[in-house]
Parts: C-alpha cells; structure tokens; sequence
C-alpha cells in the first residue's frame, strides 16, 4: 500500500505523491494521467484539486528531496509556494528536520518549519525564487519592451498599469481598485492570455492585487494551467515584489489576503536580485491509502482508495474565522 495526501495552503488543493514510497515509480506519462484524473472537479477523488505535488529523491547538497508540480490540466509549473510550504512540512516530518531545501525545476529553495500559527494549524516559511523581469525569462513579445514594470498596455486594459516578472513561473502583476477588482476583467484577460496570444506564448499567471492597507494587500489570481484558485502562493509573492518596488518598502512583512485565507510575505534584496520569503499554513485535509498498483491504472478507481480525513481544515477554518474579517 502506498499513503497519499491531500493538502491545502491557502485553499489552493493538492494532491501529494511521494514516489520514493514506489516500488516501480510512475513514468512522466503516468503521473500527467494520475494528475488529469485525480484532480478532476467532476469526476476526481474527493472533488479534484489544483494539481499533483510529486515528492522524490534529490542529489543536491542540503535538498531533502525534489518537488514537482503538475497542474490539473497535465501541464508543470516551474514553482508553487503554496505546494512548496505543504511538501515541506511533509518532508520535514519524514525527516525529522526544521530547516533544509528543497529542489525544484529551477533551483534549490529554503524551508524552514515556522511555530503552529494555532492548534493544529502547521506553519511553514518557503523561499521564492529566483527573480527576473527580461522578457525571455517569462517570455513575453510585442510589447515595445524588454522589461515591464508598472506600464500602460492599453491592449490589456486602458486605465491599468501592469508588471511582469518570473518567480520563476510568469506572472503579470496589476495594482487596482477594488471595482476593477470586483468586474469581469481578471477572468477575461486571463482567459485571453492563456490562450492562442501575441503577447505571452506559453501563457501567464495573471493577478489583480488592491492596497487595503500601507501592509495589506488582497490578491486575486487568474492561474495558468489552472483557472482561478483560492490562492496562489507565487502570484502572492510577485505582487508582494511589485508593491514593495512601487513604494519602496523591501523587508516589510505584509499581509496577503486572498480567497482562501491570507499568507505573510517578505521582499528580500540580495546585491542587484530579489527573493521572497513567503510564510503559510500547510494543511493535510486527508490520508489516502491505496495499492501501488492502482496509481499505474490508466483509469485509476477511486472506490479502491481508502480515505482517512483529518480535523486539520475544521481547525484551520475556525483559525480563519477568529481573525480579522478577510476581505
């Protein structure tokens, strides 16, 4: 028998495999198939998820382990802070470990287990990075620049102002008005960005952020490969980066609020680079036993999968609920 997860930070859903568990591990065709069935909102196990976290053996210096991330749709994400804080906390437990890395496509990030933030409500700090805003990096084309950052692109939105940066997934980054907020734009750009466009050849990750306060940010985010989710942790993070650009606030803890909950994040300046340390819960909501022949299946089923469900979302929840009102 192989034991799943399904975890949340910030309400955006996964579901965690560890194939170091495996005895034959799944091949990259199985894990985008396990991933399209699994997740699936219709018809996936325990109403889908945002994607599949695959946890395996790492060969680099201080990196507990490797971190993949397949979005519902079969697509991989270069990143995921929300996921990366929820692997982390798994293998710190594996590990017995408090601080360590974790690779990722794109190098290798730091973790470090942050006191519960209530009972049963783990905590955990993950750097993103690295950072970039060239335009090969996200890419992007037709826009009449090699970096954007804080810019009128009237084909976007004519009263709007957009950056974008690579953390190291591609976000586009707009700071608005709580009407624009509250309208149909986000989900219209974001649909048109992801498809067939002029402008970002393999889509972006599209987010609204509304200054609520001087270190209080809301944040919405249209998600490549994905749609809107409760939460996204580098979208969060990438408007935290533009914010603190924008006013010239870098080491500034601030408040992330988003439809899932709210997160902590911190802009950090190493020489001419940016990081960012992003601070979350990381919440198992199940425990999956299954047989590991099952997960090889082309249509895995699901009555053979043996659910355990924890008190760790009702006490997160009521955590949420005892907080100041999330917008």
């Amino acid at each position: 028998m192989v034991q799943l997860q399904k975890v949340h930070g910030s309400q955006n859903k996964f579901f965690l495999l560890d194939q170091t568990q495996l005895q034959n591990p799944l091949t990259k065709n199985e894990l985008v198939n396990l991933a399209q069935q699994i997740t699936n909102s219709a018809t996936g196990l325990l109403n889908g998820a945002d994607g599949l976290l695959v946890v395996s053996n790492s060969h680099h210096p201080q990196a507990l382990g490797k971190m993949q991330v397949i979005n519902a749709d079969g697509s991989f994400a270069s990143m995921c802070g929300n996921g990366l804080r929820t692997v982390g906390r798994y293998l710190a437990q594996k590990f017995h470990k408090k601080s360590f890395k974790v690779e990722t496509m794109q190098s290798d990030l730091r973790v470090s287990c942050q006191p519960d933030w209530a009972q049963n409500v783990k905590a955990v700090s993950v750097e993103i990075s690295p950072v970039s805003f060239a335009a090969a990096d996200l890419p992007f084309t037709n826009l009449g620049c090699s970096e954007l950052l804080n810019q009128a692109i009237p084909e976007f939105a004519p009263k709007l102002t957009f950056s974008a940066v690579a953390v190291p997934n591609p976000h586009l980054i707009s700071l608005i008005s709580d009407d624009v907020l509250k309208s149909d734009l986000l989900a219209n750009l974001g649909t048109k960005l992801n498809h067939k466009n002029p402008y970002f050849p393999d889509g972006v990750n599209v987010s609204f952020a509304q200054v609520l306060s001087s270190d209080h940010l809301f944040v919405r985010t249209f998600e490549r490969g994905v749609g809107f989710t409760n939460a996204c942790g580098t979208g969060m993070s990438a408007a935290s980066l533009i914010y603190a650009l924008t006013n010239k606030s870098q080491d500034q803890l601030l408040t992330v609020s988003n439809p899932g909950g709210f997160v902590q994040t911190k802009v950090h300046r190493r020489g001419h680079n940016y990081w960012i340390e992003l601070i979350g819960n990381a919440t198992i909501t199940h425990y999956i036993d299954v047989a590991e022949s099952t997960l090889h299946q082309k249509q895995p089923d699901f009555n053979n999968f043996k659910i355990t469900t924890t008190s760790e979302n009702e006490a997160y929840q009521k955590f949420m609920a005892n907080q100041y009102n999330i917008k």
